[in-house]
């Protein structure tokens, strides 16, 4: 007999969760930057803050400046982030223990879903039989708001028709475990992308482990 986790889904992150994460981000700010210094006299650092948040911050200076030059700073930052999405990609990988992992869950009875602040096309490109394994993917494209706003969770679980307190969020950042937490889901932190155990122990979700692997066999 399969055994029945007390969980009614469990929604993952993507790259870094369940494929590599070969993602650049240091070099998809510099190119924020470059496109916000034709609009701006003076660019100002990230400061720690990711690249889709960076762009948000210098689109509100360009704005003050030219709601015109705003619209193409915007448009120009969103194909450069698509581009090296896509550009990754092509030289990422599923984890070994991820399609086994989800057959798993599926198996017993849990919904599975994946939210990502990566593009559709970049996440279908790696994974392109998603949707055998998953009722539903929200990328950064099908999304009014990203994580770690809670709506981004939020709206993939009213897709599988779950409740957010009998739901997991799986992932292997901080963003992650804060998306659930402000969902009101219970958190999961794999080590399988830049943060070490230690790290997102810290952070103290409800469940640790090295990778997703682990973690469904830890369920």
């Amino acid at each position: 007999m399969t055994h029945r986790i007390p969980l009614d889904a469990v929604v993952f992150d993507f790259d870094g969760t369940l494929a590599e994460l070969v993602i650049d981000f240091s070099a998809m700010k510099d190119m924020v930057a470059r496109f916000a210094a034709g609009h701006l006299a003076e660019v100002p650092p990230a400061d720690g803050l990711p690249a889709l948040e960076y762009a948000g911050r210098l689109a509100g200076r360009i704005a003050a400046i030219s709601p015109e030059a705003v619209a193409a700073f915007t448009r120009d930052v969103a194909m450069g982030i698509r581009e090296q999405e896509i550009a990754a990609a092509a030289e990422a990988r599923l984890f070994p223990s991820t399609r086994a992992a989800l057959t798993r869950l599926a198996r017993a009875g849990v919904k599975v879903g994946v939210i990502t602040r990566n593009c559709r096309a970049a996440v279908l490109a790696v994974f392109p039989d998603l949707t055998d394994y998953a009722g539903v993917l929200v990328a950064r494209d099908d999304a009014s708001r990203v994580k770690p706003d809670p709506r981004h969770l939020l709206g993939a679980l009213r897709v599988l028709g779950a409740r957010p307190e009998r739901s997991l969020m799986v992932g292997d950042h901080p963003m992650d475990i804060a998306t659930g937490r402000a969902a009101g889901a219970r958190t999961a932190g794999v080590a399988s992308g830049r943060t070490s155990l230690e790290e997102l122990a810290g952070h103290q979700p409800d469940y640790l482990a090295p990778d997703v692997g682990a973690l469904v066999a830890m369920l």
